[in-house]
């Protein structure tokens, strides 16, 4: 089929499906006609069918909680209901729960069980991964309509990553490392918006305490992280203590977005002007030129309607410096609120 002949077709699907972002969705088709031009091999034509399939499944689920909070808790599918980490899953799961959270696992045994426990089911996701040697979802989510069924790990990932506000991450194998590492490596390079990320401990356990010690005396010394990167996630034993470094984190704190090369970071209170002078005493070195300047709404926020009503700094942010970002975002919530 010709490429002008293909173009008509999108064209005509665009026009039937209604969508309000037609550009992005003429992308995602010509891109579909685009494989099947490639001939790349069935296979491989599978995995991204069942990739999309997969996303498409979730985003629906997902789609009417859109402006609730999440955590995501990540630990071990080993971990026995009578072990002491099981109790602080459900416990971190049930206060966070408490103050309106919505939480999501994987969906099977162990500490993923524990999070849904102590969520309940109403405020439970479940995204369960298909393997020959595990058992389905646990007794928490099963049959309910916040579970998906994925295939594959990168797409279950990305789901449990990209649509929470925060994570609890437990002691586990080298899928719950796996996980641990990619979300590091999201927020210190980035790719994801800065979040609380916690490694929750049993009190006198060493999981945490040996991993981190691993980091500043074998990855740190090569100078293969920052010095800095230790503030993206906190260690700690104390449920109590874990559920407020999520709260807390957006005690004043909102969101952020880029407006070209600006980075504009919302909030509840702005900073006064001796709050935004120590923040350009402070963080002067992750702004490639100018100050941070406190704002009205830029005119692409007005245009998507996005958050208007919150308070604004706006700053050229260097984006390499996301653990100094996060110490930015500390500093922010520290200040007094109305």
């Amino acid at each position: 089929m010709a490429e002008d002949d293909i173009d008509q077709l999108v064209a005509e699907i665009l026009a039937a499906t209604g969508s309000r972002n037609r550009d992005v969705v003429r992308d995602i088709l010509t891109t579909a006609a685009g494989l099947g031009s490639d001939d790349p091999g069935r296979l491989n034509l599978k995995i991204a069918s069942a990739a999309l399939q997969e996303m498409r499944a979730a985003f629906k689920v997902f789609g009417p909680y859109r402006t609730v909070p999440k955590v995501t808790v990540f630990g071990s599918a080993r971990t026995l209901p009578t072990d002491p980490l099981y109790a602080q899953a459900r416990d971190v799961a049930a206060a966070l729960a408490a103050k309106g959270w919505m939480v999501i696992t994987g969906a099977g045994p162990g500490i993923m069980a524990a999070g849904l426990e102590g969520a309940g089911r109403e405020k439970s996701f479940g995204i369960n991964i298909r393997l020959p040697f595990e058992q389905g979802a646990n007794e928490f989510i099963a049959d309910d309509p916040k579970l998906i069924e994925m295939r594959y790990f990168f797409t279950r990932k990305l789901m449990l990553m990209k649509e929470s506000d925060g994570f609890v991450v437990l002691p586990g194998g080298f899928g719950t490392l796996d996980e641990g590492f990619e979300l590091l490596t999201l927020l210190q390079t980035g790719k994801a918006d800065p979040a609380p990320m916690v490694l929750l401990e049993v009190p006198d356990g060493t999981y945490w305490s040996s991993w981190q010690r691993f980091l500043l005396d074998e990855v740190a010394p090569r100078g293969l992280i920052d010095p800095d990167d230790h503030v993206l996630y906190r260690i700690t034993d104390d449920v109590e203590d874990a559920a407020g470094e999520i709260l807390g984190f957006y005690r004043n704190y909102h969101s952020r977005r880029f407006v070209g090369n600006r980075m504009v970071v919302r909030m509840h209170s702005a900073p006064s002007d001796a709050d935004l002078a120590a923040l350009n005493t402070e963080f002067a070195d992750i702004c490639t030129r100018g100050e941070i300047e406190r704002t009205d709404p830029l005119k692409a926020e007005v245009t998507d309607n996005d958050h208007l009503d919150l308070a604004r700094i706006v700053f050229r942010f260097d984006q390499i410096h996301n653990a100094r970002l996060r110490m930015l975002i500390d500093h922010l919530n520290r200040m007094p609120t109305e």
